[in-house]
């Protein structure tokens, strides 16, 4: 059966390497999108091979985000110096320092002591525990990976199955336990979205918007939080509401299950370290920073932020906090034996290198598309959307884009799809960021399949739930949050945004 596995995927990886070059090399020869600017069909050729090879995996993603190094000076797209030095800017700091701070979390079992904490103060009836496990889970993949997240809540999930086998029957316990499984898996992707730092479409997002319009407004950790938690927030309420409905025990199973559990789990990791403590400061401290960094103005409401109290309050930005914060880190000396400071460069080599080259990659396609012309190209073949009612053009947006994360890495997806739908913004005159904010969310709400994420991979691994039921969950709460997501962006994001639907902003001309 693995061998029979392994030779599927060769398989599909030579495909993939073959339809990539031949569409690569077609697009080359024999198609011109603008006679006059030639970098534009050029750029269509090279984000087509990477688009294939990304959806394929015929190479690790992160090379493949490297060809435009090579490709766009070859091709006359791009100068070599220019592409290469949007691989590393201030989103990617954002990005590693808040990364150093959660895998320091993570050395010193922090992250494990405030989800069992969480698990203790919601309670332990189905409902409560269901809410427990989702909330934690939520919270945590706010700040660290949702992959981490869910590797960590799994051994702790498991334990209570096995409580839940005593509790109630057998038939009861194991539809509760899909539900449990399925509610760690979601609440990670929804957790993310709620920060700049949560998941990858986010920093990705910020970037891309700045690269395409270099005037706009700036979209900073709190601007996106004010807009994305309450989102965030009512997502997840659906969907523990809707996992519960469907997973609930039978009524005669209806029993609290002992709290003792998690308790003693909790009573195992001991009083809190003088490193948990340190790790526990800066953390907050981060996340208060990046709150108050810069300037808020909500209706009437207007809040100036530190930034203003130095000479220079533009040369912040949330990258420089990341960074400053996780730098602390590697100078307070650890009173744990064995170790010199709370965090080290081995424990530092955890660090996703990967991901990190695939944001260079998607930052290198939005400056091709954007310098080639190809992005006006784009703009003017999707302009028969100009009829399309804005609310209906949201929910396109959000709906194909939760599709193609089904079966393709979210922040590949992410990178190919946002300089489109900005220049189709361009094209049909509306704000960017009604069109951009929503794909980027939609990207880490796929539900159905176990490809689709990290969590939905690690749950399903479990053995203890079929593709069938995570398909069947997983389309309704798909939809439901393509509704939400589109009514939030269209209503509440002029709020935060400064938007309106009628007028063309100057900076996106």
């Amino acid at each position: 059966m693995a061998a029979s596995t392994t030779s599927i995927k060769k398989w599909v990886k030579l495909t993939g390497f073959v339809l990539g070059l031949v569409s690569f090399f077609v697009i080359l020869l024999f198609v011109n999108l603008n006679p006059k600017k030639p970098a534009a069909t050029a750029t269509l050729a090279v984000a087509t091979l990477m688009a294939v090879w990304w959806v394929f995996e015929v190479i690790p993603l992160a090379i493949t985000a490297l060809l435009p190094v090579f490709l766009y000076p070859i091709l006359g797209i791009m100068n070599g110096k220019a592409v290469s030095s949007v691989y590393f800017n201030d989103i990617i700091f954002l990005f590693l320092g808040g990364f150093i701070v959660a895998l320091a979390m993570q050395r010193w079992n922090l992250h494990r002591r405030i989800a069992l904490r969480i698990l203790m103060f919601t309670g332990t009836s189905p409902a409560k525990i269901l809410l427990g496990f989702m909330l934690a889970t939520a919270f945590l993949s706010m700040w660290i990976s949702n992959t981490a997240t869910t590797m960590m809540m799994i051994p702790i999930l498991l334990s209570i199955i096995e409580e839940l086998s005593g509790s109630m029957d057998k038939r009861s316990a194991d539809r509760f336990t899909v539900g449990l499984l399925l509610g760690v898996a979601y609440s990670a992707s929804i957790g993310g979205i709620s920060t700049l730092v949560g998941t990858p479409p986010n920093p990705m997002f910020t970037k891309v918007f700045a690269i395409m319009f270099p005037k706009g407004p700036e979209i900073s950790f709190a601007t996106w939080f004010i807009f994305a938690f309450p989102l965030a927030v009512i997502i997840f309420v659906v969907a523990w509401v809707y996992l519960y409905a469907l997973y609930k025990p039978g009524k005669d199973s209806m029993k609290a299950i002992d709290q003792r559990s998690f308790i003693e789990q909790f009573h195992l990791l001991g009083k809190p370290g003088f490193e948990e403590k340190i790790v526990m400061i800066d953390f907050v401290l981060m996340a208060v920073l990046w709150m108050t960094r810069s300037n808020i103005s909500i209706g009437q409401f207007s809040f100036h932020g530190w930034s203003n109290l130095f000479a220079h309050p533009n040369y912040f930005n949330d990258g420089t906090v990341a960074i400053f914060m996780a730098s602390l880190l590697y100078f307070v000396p650890s009173k744990t034996t064995g170790t010199s400071f709370i965090m080290n460069w081995e424990f530092s080599k955890r660090l996703p290198w990967g991901i990190v080259l695939l944001f260079g990659g998607g930052f290198a396609l939005a400056i091709g598309f954007k310098d080639s012309g190809l992005s006006e190209w784009f703009g003017q073949s999707l302009s028969f959307f100009k009829d399309t009612h804005p609310l209906i053009l949201i929910f396109m947006v959000s709906f194909i884009m939760m599709m193609l994360t089904e079966l393709t890495s979210n922040t590949a997806t992410t990178q190919i799809l946002l300089p489109i739908l900005a220049a189709l913004a361009v094209s049909l005159k509306i704000n960017p960021l009604f069109l951009m904010i929503p794909a980027t969310i939609s990207a880490s709400m796929a539900f159905m399949l176990p490809v689709a994420t990290p969590p939905n991979a690690i749950v399903f691994s479990s053995n203890k739930l079929t593709v069938a039921q995570m398909a069947k969950t997983g389309i309704v709460l798909n939809l439901v949050s393509a509704v939400v997501i589109t009514l939030f962006v269209y209503y509440y994001a002029p709020i935060i945004f400064h938007l309106k639907m009628g007028s063309f902003p100057l900076w996106a001309q």
